[in-house]
């Protein structure tokens, strides 16, 4: 009886550590950040600039947790807790919920592949090329503006990382 208990509040705690990190996720993209990709990405569509910001933190928040979490639970955990989170976002429109997991998972899959890919520039370049697409920018875009938006993205998975960190614990090296 005490081990089931136990186990109930562990996990019970780690879901609690879930949707905090989830929390985090849904901070809103700054002005600043809206703007230079509405100018650059989204032909001054300030609306869908936001809304891509917005997908890229949480896409690639969850494949910080993949990649990054301590033990092999915790990304089944956000996973989960960003699926509750997402179906109850006020900025998803009403019946509309399939279409924004949809999208989402696109999102994960070029993000995803955008990571792994060490061709050429490096992952950073096709992260920031991934957004453009996204954004709605396919043609070619001078050299500095993908290098930004992979900056751009860089720095969400950097505090996304800190968030996983500070919520889930860091790993550390035996002394």
């Amino acid at each position: 009886m005490i081990r089931s208990l136990r186990a109930w509040t562990l996990d019970r705690e780690q879901r609690r550590r879930a949707a905090t990190y989830v929390t985090a996720l849904f901070v809103e993209p700054s002005e600043e950040d809206v703007e230079w990709l509405s100018v650059n990405g989204t032909d001054c569509d300030a609306d869908h600039a936001r809304w891509e910001l917005r997908y890229a933190r949480r896409a690639l928040g969850l494949l910080g947790a993949q990649r990054d979490a301590l033990d092999d639970r915790t990304a089944s955990l956000v996973a989960a807790a960003l699926a509750r989170e997402l179906a109850n976002d006020r900025a998803v429109a009403p019946g509309k919920i399939r279409v924004a997991e949809r999208q989402l998972n696109a999102r994960l899959t070029a993000y995803g592949d955008a990571l792994n890919n060490r061709e050429g520039e490096g992952s950073g370049w096709h992260l920031g090329r991934a957004l453009l697409d996204f954004a709605g920018h396919r043609d070619a875009a001078r050299p500095e503006i993908v290098a930004h938006a992979g900056d751009l993205l860089a720095r969400y998975m950097g505090e996304a990382n800190a968030a996983l960190r500070k919520n889930f614990g860091a790993a550390t090296l035996p002394g």
